[in-house]
């Protein structure tokens, strides 16, 4: 996942030439050569705020606290803020939180996890390093995301939690899982590596569950220069118990009350990431922008009409035309995927299959007993998923060369 997201490189070339009369009509090869555009670019938001990181870091090395300390508090109360709970805690990676959530909840060996088989593998793989079984639920064909309707099925009594994962930038729909799990007093941890800032029902990704994780890897929406992490909760007590489990159950110094792990997060990436999260709403919004960009494009060139194409819905509304996808992907369904992305990538522009093998069908997962057609929507997702460039700095010409490049593969 994350080296395919950015084994593209920087763009080479940054500022693109436009494509004239690109989407009227099928674009000839000299009109569709030497554009690059990569998956992503970390290159172009760097340079936008150096002037703010440089001070940021050399405050850390000054200081020289590297692990936790006040850079850490700070960006808890700014991550708690921002995502409307009342608690955060940083810990070294997206995966590490979601491992952690579950230590605190006890969940151990004999127990089940139900989640979705269409996400990254850390999900379940955390479940399994528990010694508990990860169940698996299909996924709602529009969003990608465990689809409600299937869920009650797949909890019996030995089912400790439950993970919905906002995949892609888009919040799961939250209410009737809550409903649910709510009746049964099964705890819920919103996995949301994908989805800072997302909001479902003016409800913010991470604050509707008993926990919600996020991952700061690079390249995320918000994405420090290393891993790291953060467990949000409204519950003070969930939340004093992953304090003392990221740092091996220690309560007192050398004091353990039981055995947690190492999972403290660095002062610097904190440092980096306070500097981003103030920029965080303006690159989300991009984002949309983008995104709408594509939607329009596809329509007009009749892609989407035709099925060839059928762009990412914004499912969740909060009045007006507002929606709170922030589209850490911009993920299509597309015919002939592998044709089409081996296509793009001879012309330049960069593109990602999340996820093409569902977790059901992974061989670490042999022992679970699923089979291929088990879960067939997710299975059709991994057949026809591609995700597009869609970081905030691209240009319109950028993004009219992937759909032009598009629209003559499909001719």
């Amino acid at each position: 996942m994350f080296r395919d997201e950015l084994e593209d490189g920087p763009a080479a070339a940054n500022t693109p030439r436009p494509l004239p009369g690109a989407l009227t009509r099928a674009s000839p090869e000299a009109t569709l050569a030497g554009m690059k555009v990569p998956l992503l670019d970390l290159k172009i938001q760097y340079r936008a705020i150096e002037d703010e990181l440089r001070p940021a870091v050399d405050e850390v090395f000054e200081s020289q606290v590297f692990i936790m300390g006040p850079k850490v508090a700070e960006l808890e109360a700014a991550v708690a803020a921002y995502s409307s709970a009342l608690y955060a805690v940083g810990v070294s990676s997206g995966t590490d939180a979601l491992l952690v959530s579950l230590m605190a909840l006890g969940v151990k060996a004999g127990d089940e996890v139900v989640t979705t088989p269409f996400t990254f593998f850390s999900t379940a793989g955390v479940v399994s390093r528990l010694g508990a079984r990860p169940v698996f639920v299909d996924i709602d064909p529009a969003t990608f995301n465990l689809d409600p309707a299937k869920l009650e099925g797949a909890l019996t009594p030995r089912t400790k939690a439950v993970i919905p994962v906002h995949l892609f930038g888009q919040c799961v729909d939250m209410d009737p899982i809550l409903e649910v799990l709510r009746r049964r007093g099964i705890p819920v941890i919103e996995d949301a590596a994908q989805s800072i800032g997302a909001e479902y029902k003016g409800r913010r990704a991470g604050s509707m569950a008993e926990f919600g994780i996020f991952s700061f890897f690079p390249s995320k929406n918000l994405g420090g220069f290393g891993d790291g992490g953060m467990v949000v909760t409204s519950d003070k007590a969930l939340a004093e118990k992953v304090k003392t489990l990221r740092v091996h159950g220690e309560t007192v110094k050398y004091h353990h009350m039981f055995v947690g792990g190492n999972f403290r997060l660095d002062a610097l990436q904190a440092a980096v990431l306070l500097v981003k999260l103030r920029h965080l709403d303006v690159w989300s919004k991009g984002r949309q922008e983008n995104a709408a960009h594509y939607d329009r494009r596809f329509a007009e060139s009749g892609l989407a009409a035709k099925g060839l194409v059928v762009p990412p819905p914004a499912v969740y509304k909060d009045g007006g035309d507002a929606h709170y996808h922030i589209y850490n992907q911009y993920t299509l369904r597309v015919k002939d995927r592998d044709k089409l992305q081996a296509f793009l990538k001879e012309r330049g522009v960069g593109n990602a299959v999340y996820y093409p093998v569902p977790l059901h069908l992974q061989d670490c997962f042999k022992g679970l007993g699923y089979r291929r057609g088990d879960f067939p929507v997710s299975e059709e997702a991994a057949e026809a998923a591609l995700s597009l460039p869609v970081y905030p700095e691209l240009t319109a010409e950028q993004k009219d060369y992937v759909v032009a490049s598009i629209r003559e593969f499909y001719g």
